[in-house]
């Protein structure tokens, strides 16, 4: 039984993979996020993909689409339009959550705001928030969304140290919903630059227990490594991908895989805006959108 479970996690994390535009994200490709809003006038757009799962649940999206603009100095504006399918176990050991017809469809609609509140200095890291909006767009009978407006409130820190980027930091997901929980998370990454077109990075992310109609239905500490290459053609399109496994905690999958563009006006040295340390929050763990019991 064992085997067969990381098999079907396999071959899902595959065809996610290979399908190109059936990709997703939350903190482009990390599960932990940045305080750096998008340049004044300049736009990032991402198609993306990826999967969370869990022995009980495991939940896909993917295509999702990505927006985020600099609207006015120090804050961005962000929007998330995706799809996804939830794939429960039905397996009894998991009551009652994990149970319920696998569906695919149009999920929760994400709203955000990033708001840069201190700029990093020499010895002060960069501090902001990134509050998040999910709008109640998946059908919540068939598992696809969680039916009410709920809420991801982060603060984040980032410090560069040459080609050295620390991101860290942590937030309450707040989900007026039954079956679900409140819950508290945290993220912590490192991430260099390797040379001009490749750069890896890996992070330590954890949550609570998000309830019995989330994939995660207890709590988990997880190791995510991943990354960003940068086409020689254009310097401002970036593939992003990661993979993560829980170290601790309920067993848990991480992957993402998206293409990112950036354009916009010129910055301060004359030169085109490139935003390569943002991680798009955007895909944060659950609740997901769950099919768990109702």
């Amino acid at each position: 039984m064992s085997c067969r479970r990381h098999c079907s996690r396999l071959i899902l994390f595959l065809l996610v993979l290979l399908t190109g535009s059936r990709l997703w994200a939350q903190g482009p490709p990390y599960q932990t996020d940045d305080p750096v809003p998008v340049d004044l006038h300049h736009y990032e757009f991402y198609i993306f993909g990826g999967v969370d799962g869990t022995p009980a649940e495991i939940d896909s999206t993917g295509p999702a689409f990505e927006f985020n603009w600099g609207a006015i100095p120090r804050v961005q504006l962000h929007a998330i339009l995706p799809w996804g399918g939830v794939f429960p176990s039905n397996n009894p050991v998991y009551l009652p959550g994990g149970t319920g017809p696998s569906a695919f469809g149009l999920i929760d609609t994400e709203l955000g705001v990033k708001l840069a509140i201190i700029k990093e200095t020499k010895h002060i890291p960069q501090i902001g928030t990134f509050t998040m909006f999910e709008m109640p767009t998946g059908n919540y009978d068939k598992g696809l969304g969680v039916g009410k407006v709920w809420y991801k409130l982060p603060v984040w820190l980032q410090k560069n140290y040459g080609k050295w980027l620390f991101d860290g930091g942590g937030g309450y997901q707040v989900v007026p919903q039954a079956n679900y929980r409140d819950f508290p998370y945290t993220g912590w990454l490192v991430k260099r630059e390797l040379n001009e077109r490749l750069e890896l990075g890996a992070e330590l992310f954890a949550h609570g227990r998000e309830g019995f109609a989330a994939p995660q239905t207890g709590r988990s500490a997880m190791v995510d490594v991943g990354g960003y290459y940068h086409f020689k053609h254009n310097p401002n399109e970036q593939f992003l991908f990661c993979y993560g496994h829980s170290i601790a905690g309920q067993t848990e999958n991480y992957a993402y895989a998206g293409m990112y563009w950036t354009w916009g006006g010129k910055d301060d040295k004359g030169k085109d805006g490139d935003k390569k340390d943002t991680a798009a929050n955007n895909w944060m763990p659950g609740p997901m959108w769950g099919n768990g019991f109702r």
